[in-house]
Parts: C-alpha cells; sequence; structure tokens
C-alpha cells in the first residue's frame, strides 16, 4: 500500500447515490472541500438510465421519483441543471384479470366518483376522508422524518426544539386525528383499511405503499407507518405519487452531479473505497482499492450502514457488542427488477380502447389482486422462496416521455417492472441459474392481465436480488439499506444511538437510505445528514476533525 496520500479535503462522500450527491453539494455549499467517490463508471445509483438495446433506454432500477424533496430541488438549482419532472394525471391502476381496472387519480373526486360508477357507494363515499386523514396524518410524519433523531443517552437543545415543533404539528392535527395518529401509525396497514373500505381491490391498491421494497407484508405490524411515510412530504395523498424524469431517472442523477460541481465538488467515479483510515478514535480519510490513501477531516457514506460498519471499519473500533449489533441488521431484500423493450402498447384487458388505455397505463401499474395475494408473496420471501404469483409494480415511462425510445428502433415502447416477493436469501435454488426462468414468470404474471404481451417483448433485462448486491452495491438486495420496519425506524435507523447520522468513529456519517428517514427516492437523509455535518463544523471554529455530537 502506497504510503502516500493524495490533497486532503475537508469531506469525503463514499458513493454516488443520490442522497451522496444530495449531501455532497450542500455540504459543499457550507464551505467544505468535498469529494465524491463512486465505485462505478457513472454517478446516481439506483437513480440510473440504462440502454436495454440500441436506441432504446429504460429505467435501470428506481422508476419514479415523486417522493423527491422540492426544497433539494430548490435549494440545488436542479431545474436550471436540466431537471424535467413529468407528472401524469394518473397515480395507479390496478389491474386484474377477472374484474374491471382500478384507477387511483391525482383528482381525489375523479377517484371517489369512478369507486361509485363501479358499484362501491360505501368506498366511494369514504374515499375522500381517508384521503384527508392521510394527508394530515403523513404531514405531521414529514416533520418527523425532517428532524435528527435524538440519542436517548444524550439529549441536548436541539432534540428539544424539534420536540417543541412535532408537539405543534401533533397539536394541529387536533383531537380526532391525533388519536388516530398514535392509533395506526404501529397497525398493519390491512388492519388501518378494513377501518374505511369494503373493496378488497382497493384495499390491495393501497397496502402494496405499504410493503414496496420490503419483506413485510400488510398483516405486519408497522406497515401503516411505512404507508404514510410513502406519502409523508410529498403533496400527494391516499393515491400516492407518480413522477418521472424526462430522459429517465438517470437524468435526475446527471442533475445533481451538475449542481454538485457547481457547488465546487469534485467526482471521482471507478473509484472503489476498502477502508475508513483513522487516527486515534477520529476518521481521517480513505482508502481505495489500488492502494490510494485520501485525507479528509469528514467521511460521509453514501452506502448501507452493515456494509459501511463491517467491511469499512476496523472491527476493532467497532467492538463485539456494535459488531453484533451491526450484523444483525435487517436487509432481507425480496425484490427483483424486469425491463422490457415492447414492439407496440400491451393489450391490457379492461379498458375502453386505446385512448383510454395511453391516459389509464401513464401512471403505476400494479398486479395484486388482493390483500391476500401481497401477502402469501411476503410468507414466500419468509420462507425463503419465489412467490409463485409475485406481485408486480410496473411502469411504461415511454408514455410519458418519449424520448426513451429512438424512431428508428424495433421497440415503440418500454416497461420497467418491479418483482416483489423474491427473496435473496432461498433455502433452496440459485439466482444465476433462475434469472431467466424469474423473467419467464414475470412475463406468465404479465400475461394474465395483457393477454400476448410475451410476443411483444423484442429484448428483456431481468436483475435478480444477487444482482442487485453484486453491480448495484446494494447488500442482501435490500434497495432501502434495511428493513423500514418500526425496530428499524426514527431512533432506531440503523441502531439505536447513532440515528443522527453519527457513526461510532468520530467524523464518520451515515448519509443514505439506512439512515433516518429511510428510503426512496427523496434526498432526505443526504439533506439531513449535511445539515449534522455543517452544524458540528459550526460547533467547533478552526474545526480540523469533527467533534462528538455533545461537544460545545
Amino acid at each position: 500500500m502506497s504510503a502516500s496520500a493524495t490533497r486532503r479535503y475537508d469531506a469525503i462522500v463514499v458513493g454516488g447515490g443520490h442522497n451522496g450527491l444530495v449531501c455532497a453539494a450542500y455540504m459543499a455549499r457550507g464551505g467544505l472541500q468535498t469529494l465524491v467517490l463512486e465505485r462505478l463508471d457513472k454517478v446516481g445509483g439506483a437513480v440510473a438510465t440504462a440502454e436495454l438495446m440500441p436506441g432504446v433506454r429504460v429505467p435501470l432500477l428506481a422508476h419514479s421519483v415523486g417522493r423527491l424533496r422540492p426544497s433539494v430541488v430548490r435549494d440545488l438549482g436542479l431545474t436550471a441543471h436540466g431537471l424535467r419532472l413529468v407528472a401524469p394525471e394518473v397515480r395507479s391502476v390496478s389491474l386484474q384479470s377477472d374484474a374491471a381496472p382500478l384507477t387511483l387519480w391525482g383528482d381525489v373526486q375523479r377517484t371517489a366518483a369512478e369507486l361509485g360508477a363501479a358499484g362501491s357507494s360505501h368506498d366511494a363515499a369514504a374515499y375522500s376522508g381517508f384521503d384527508r386523514q392521510t394527508r394530515a396524518l403523513s404531514g405531521l410524519l414529514a416533520r418527523l422524518m425532517a428532524i435528527t433523531p435524538p440519542d436517548p443517552s444524550h439529549l441536548g437543545l436541539s432534540d428539544a426544539l424539534g420536540a417543541v415543533r412535532l408537539g405543534l404539528g401533533y397539536r394541529a392535527l387536533g383531537t380526532q386525528d391525533g388519536r388516530a395518529f398514535l392509533r395506526v401509525l404501529p397497525m398493519p396497514i390491512a388492519d388501518h383499511l378494513d377501518d374505511w373500505f369494503e373493496s378488497d381491490a382497493l384495499r390491495a391498491a393501497l397496502a402494496w405503499r405499504g410493503v414496496r421494497y420490503s419483506a413485510m407484508g400488510p398483516r405486519d405490524a408497522g406497515s401503516t407507518q411505512t404507508f404514510l411515510a410513502d406519502t409523508a412530504g410529498t403533496r400527494e395523498g391516499a393515491a400516492g405519487e407518480t413522477v418521472f424524469v424526462r430522459g429517465g431517472p438517470g437524468a435526475l442523477a446527471g442533475a445533481l452531479a451538475a449542481a454538485a460541481t457547481a457547488a465546487g465538488v469534485t467526482i471521482r467515479t471507478g473509484a472503489t473505497v476498502v477502508s475508513v483510515r483513522t487516527r486515534g478514535d477520529r476518521a481521517s480519510g480513505v482508502v481505495l482499492t489500488d492502494g490510494e490513501e485520501i485525507e479528509a477531516a469528514v467521511v460521509v457514506s453514501g452506502l448501507d450502514p452493515k456494509h459501511t460498519l463491517l467491511s469499512l471499519l476496523d472491527p476493532a473500533l467497532l467492538g463485539p457488542h456494535l459488531g453484533w449489533q451491526a450484523g444483525n441488521l435487517r436487509l432481507k431484500g425480496s425484490v427483483a427488477k424486469v425491463n422490457l423493450a415492447l414492439s407496440d402498447l400491451p393489450p391490457f384487458e379492461g379498458l375502453a380502447d386505446q385512448d383510454d388505455a395511453r391516459r389509464r397505463l401513464r401512471g403505476r401499474i400494479v398486479l395484486a389482486p388482493s390483500v391476500a395475494a401481497i401477502d402469501r408473496a411476503a410468507d414466500a420471501v419468509k420462507a425463503g422462496r419465489i412467490a409463485e404469483h409475485p406481485v408486480l409494480e410496473a411502469t411504461i415511462p415511454s408514455l410519458v416521455d418519449p424520448t426513451l425510445v429512438d424512431g428508428s428502433a424495433p421497440a415503440r415502447h418500454v416497461m420497467s417492472v418491479l418483482v416483489q416477493g423474491t427473496p435473496y436469501h432461498r433455502r433452496v435454488g440459485d439466482w444465476d441459474a433462475d434469472r431467466e426462468a424469474l423473467g419467464d414468470r414475470v412475463t406468465a404474471e404479465l400475461e394474465t392481465v395483457a393477454r400476448g404481451i410475451g410476443g411483444q417483448v423484442v429484448a428483456r433485462q431481468v436483475l435478480t436480488p444477487l444482482d442487485l448486491e453484486r453491480d448495484h452495491g446494494l447488500t442482501e438486495g435490500h434497495p432501502l439499506h434495511g428493513e423500514p420496519a418500526l425496530d428499524q425506524w426514527f431512533a432506531w435507523r440503523p441502531l439505536l444511538g447513532f440515528a443522527s447520522y453519527r457513526l461510532p468513529v468520530d467524523g464518520l456519517y451515515l448519509c443514505a437510505s439506512g439512515a433516518h428517514p429511510g428510503g426512496g427516492v427523496t434526498g432526505w437523509a443526504g439533506q439531513n445528514a449535511a445539515r449534522e455535518v455543517l452544524a458540528d463544523r459550526r460547533r467547533r471554529p478552526g474545526w480540523r476533525g469533527m467533534p462528538s455530537r455533545d461537544a460545545a
């Protein structure tokens, strides 16, 4: 290993995912000379656009970005750096082989009217009230997600101020919603929805967002919190968000990289960090695979907490207890991804005509016929086997962004399919051997609602949970860097005592989805982590290394 070190930076961000780029940009704007190190040949992480075949581009992993913080877009000037967001009027359509499609629109009254026209007068009457309460409760949750969780053993003034803000927000809910918030937060989403609706198809369409990207089922405790968190910080209510980036998700990564560079951030790709250097009990830089050492007063990890703590740090620094806790972080990946290039718009059943199809298929397309079906897929994951009928969430982004498909290509549309019910940890079978079989199973599921779609596929890409880990850095294939259940949420994310973005080594921080407030394309964790880094700097004039949370 080379003993020499390159130039010194104030801060190094390990990993160029969207949270890492957000954190780097905010730190640079705060005056820190910041370096981003990304092991792949381009930044973005899960926010990426890939060429599926010549002239055809598809969202590689994430396909919707509607939860991106408006303050991140505004503060970093992402629009000026080329970001163009497209929000169709439809949010989702749930398709079934034996029933009419169920569409959730951005317009609450339109959704309620269609529920009534479909024969569910009870649900039509209840939907507006459910939407209103969802907005109210998720609004308070957004306040919780914006603050830094407290360390119960070291409470400070900032924790008290955060508690006051939460208290004011809770008081503003009023008596009825305030009681509802305390009651429903730990509830299974299935039980919460049972209180409101009769239609199983509607309950399934809503319950899906309480378990998406996780190994939880709709009858697992805390999935209502996950449902509300999926709405928190957006302008949406019960229907959730559906927002695309023109040019694909990679265009968001490009805008973030441009904003970070404009703020003074240096970005290096093809640079893999193998360890965090320490001097005494404080982080002092990183070491790359080729032995290069780079010094910095602060190291911020955009990787998941299990990889950060167990792979980048000397085990002696953690000690046996913290090492045991880190090893027991739950990252039970249950998600795969299938990307398709299609010769034409699939013939989905139950849609009136091509115009109706083009209108309703612009949002998220959900294949989850019942709450029980979602539950069975989750049970399969817990048993370590692939679900016989995995839950699918698909989008056809080419309907809102024709630039994804070149006119000379044999394809006319692209479909991005999230597949849930595919465990990383399998009792029997091998993902490398079963990759194409999974693609065939997904195509078969799509055939139940779009007969003949298999014959329209001109190119296919199947990404298993193992691929998500091996090629995209998601430990155990978990897109959220950890289960979003209550025992790994707020002050317990990633571990109790380390939810303030500060990890056990002074000067080492966590800024990605494994930190509060969790996963999704939000930029929230990166924004919050940068705030804490800069706050620590202000606490110590002449700063050359990071103090602990309690430094005065």
